[in-house]
Formats: C-alpha cells, structure tokens, sequence
C-alpha cells in the first residue's frame, strides 16, 4: 500500500476547513458497518465495541483539552458500494465526522476509500475488511485496518483443515471481492500444501434456491465444503441446500460465516464443522472479554475486539496529534500501533493519554495483541472452533 502525501487540491481545501474545527468541544467519528445486510447478525457487537472505547474516553474529560467524542452510525450494508459511498459522503458532508471506524466488507470498504475518504481527506480504520486487494489499494496513508488480510487466513485455514487429515475440498464463495480475494488465497495455500480443490465456485447472495449450485459442488466431489460467504446470506443457503440434499455435511467456516445466529438457525446439522476467524488468547483479549460482558455484549464474537482496536488507535492519534484532521493523526497511527513504547491493554485509555501527554512512547496492544506491518494492516493471529452442539467452540489460537 502506497502511503503517499496527501497533495490534491479538493483535500487540502477540505483538509482546511476540518482544520477550523479541530480544537472544538466535540469530536465526531463515523461508525460504518453493516447494519443491515449478510453481516448484520453479527454488526452490533462490532459497533458496541468500537462506543465502548469511546466512552471510555468520553468518562476521563481529559481528550483534547476536555473535548467530548460523538460517534455517528451508518450503513454500509457490506454489499451494495453506492450505498456504501452515499452513507460515508453524509458522514462527512453533513455529519462532520473526521475519522471512520469502518467499513466492513471489502468491496464497500475499498469504494468508500477511493470514492469518499481520499477526496475528503478522511482516515478510516477497518476492524474487518479483509481482501488481500486492499493491501496495495492507493489510499494517500489513509487507510488501515485491525484485521489480517485474507492471504494470511488462507494459510491458517490450509492448517485447520489439513490438521484434521482432510486433503481435497470443495470450495465456494459469495461473488465479490471479499469472496474472490478469501478463494483465491485458501486455494492457492491449499494446493500449494498438497491438498485438491476439486472446484472453485462462485454462488450470489441473495437468491431463494441454492440446489443448482451445491449440485455442481457435490459432482466435484470433496471431504468438506469450504464456504468462503457471509452468515446472513449466501453462505447459509449453500449449507441449508447442502443439508437439505445430503450433498454435505461438514463445513468449513471462514470469518465472514461465524456468527451464532447461523448456528442457532441451522442446529445441528454444523455439529463437527470447523474454521476459524481473527482472534487472540493474549492478556487484552481476556480483559476486553471481561469489558465486554459488563457492558452486555459478547466479546468474542467476530470482529468486536478488532472494532475496539480500531476506536481506540483513532482516539490515540488524535490526542498525540492534538488535532482531528486526518492529515494530523494517521500518520502517528503507526507508531502507536508497535513497539517500542508502554504497552496498553483495553480500559487502559486513561493511562494511554497521560503517557501521550507526558511525550512518552507507547505500544498499544489492546484488545488483539495489535502489531501493524508494512501496509497499515494487522500481522494476524486466529482463533480456530468448532460447532457442537449449537455452540461455537474455540480449538486453538493460531
């Protein structure tokens, strides 16, 4: 990924006018995610994530000289850009946000970037979006993102399966970038490692009835179907068609099919399913797990402790670079990210803006064991389960 300077003229006229604002009583972030749409189970322990360091840092009174933070929700719906686009336009046209916390998926992701937060002059970190693609997007060193990039879960899905002794797979997945970018990756490990993919196929979201395409998938023949789709959609159809045919019935999970509403949706037919999705057994994860059960959420479900990452890295920068504008505090994201420096766990933000303040270097480790490589995007730990049962059971961490 490209961090360049910001040069464009729009920006810095936009960058200019952010500027005015930047030591005002209050701060506005932008939370776009999924409210709606193929993750939209899974959404509100994102957002509550994200609003739980947010008030975290809100109950000090110390941020930018006693400034407050506002954050403002929008719907990316994960899959449709032009919404996506819209929806993060009015975030900081209308809404005066100067940071997002978002988007989610992929391909909205990569459309609000180059279609919103370059022009704008607008930061965004993604707790999710997770397409390889993403890695060299041009962003002008404003994009990052919490989350591993999918060319890492592609070798620790190869592991999971191979670990099991399974050898060929048959594989499908949602038609867009998220979907191709996961595929492609998995496969290329996968064969790589000596396992077959008998097929590679793409299937829509959004349709009534999948039986054409999971008979495509069972005439390939397979152990296991890896469905590299979303909880809320496509992905579900393809194991609800699996099941109904007898095609398959055993799955494989990557993150964007983790959710317990598809668990409960469909029993017990994922008993001895498996995958895996980003996730950490270090000492943050069981703090921000903690947090999250006293604020009434569940903090190990796909994404939060990402999205909590994600919140509390924008505040930080801001506060190191005393200042809201973009151009200000993403370049220091970096720095606060890795080490050298004190570490910072989750509901550390108070000891996080002393240390700020005082000129003193901080590593924040928080709610993921954070470390961002070369492309603004995290180095990648995952959590292994496996269903049983109608619960979601954690194997290992990778």
């Amino acid at each position: 990924m490209k961090k360049l300077l910001l040069a464009s003229t729009a920006t810095a006229l936009v960058a200019g006018v952010v500027l005015a604002g930047s030591h005002a009583t209050e701060v506005k972030i932008g939370i776009i995610l999924g409210f709606t749409g193929p993750l939209e189970s899974i959404t509100p322990a994102m957002a509550a994530g994200a609003e739980m360091a947010v008030a975290e840092v809100n109950a000090l009174g110390t941020f930018m000289g006693g400034s407050t933070i506002t954050t403002v929700r929008a719907d990316s719906t994960c899959i449709d850009a032009a919404a996506a686009t819209a929806a993060a336009e009015r975030l900081i046209t209308s809404d005066g946000v100067t940071a997002l916390m978002g988007a989610d998926c992929s391909g909205v992701t990569g459309a609000i970037l180059a279609n919103v937060a370059m022009p704008n002059g607008v930061a965004m970190i993604s707790p999710s979006a997770t397409s390889p693609g993403l890695s060299t997007a041009e962003d002008n060193g404003l994009f990052f993102r919490t989350a591993p990039s999918d060319a890492r879960q592609g070798v620790v899905m190869t592991q999971n399966i191979m670990d099991r002794g399974i050898m060929t797979v048959a594989l499908t997945y949602t038609n867009n970038d998220y979907g191709k970018g996961l595929a492609d990756a998995f496969a290329a490990a996968f064969t790589e490692a000596g396992g077959t993919v008998t097929i590679n196929a793409a299937h829509e979201d959004g349709k009534a009835d999948y039986s054409a395409e999971v008979a495509a998938l069972a005439a390939a023949g397979g152990e296991v179907l890896v469905v590299a789709g979303y909880t809320d959609q496509g992905g579900k159809g393809i194991i609800q068609a699996s099941l109904d045919s007898g095609a398959f019935d055993t799955f494989v999970l990557p993150d964007g099919m983790v959710g317990q509403q598809l668990v409960d949706d469909l029993g017990a037919g994922l008993n001895g399913s498996f995958g895996q999705y980003p996730g950490t057994d270090s000492e943050g994860a069981e703090i921000f797990q903690g947090l999250a059960t006293a604020a009434g959420f569940d903090g190990t479900s796909a994404f939060a402790p990402e999205s909590y990452d994600a919140a509390a890295l924008i505040m930080m920068a801001m506060a190191k670079a005393n200042s809201a504008v973009s151009a200000d505090w993403a370049p220091l994201v970096m720095d606060l990210a890795n080490a050298p420096g004190e570490q910072i766990f989750p509901g550390e933000m108070a000891k996080a803006l002393e240390l700020i303040a005082a000129g003193t270097d901080i590593d924040y480790v928080g709610a993921t064991a954070v470390e961002l490589i070369g492309p603004g995007e995290s180095a990648g730990n995952y959590r292994e389960i496996e269903i049983m049962d109608g619960v979601i059971n954690t194997v290992r961490f990778r």
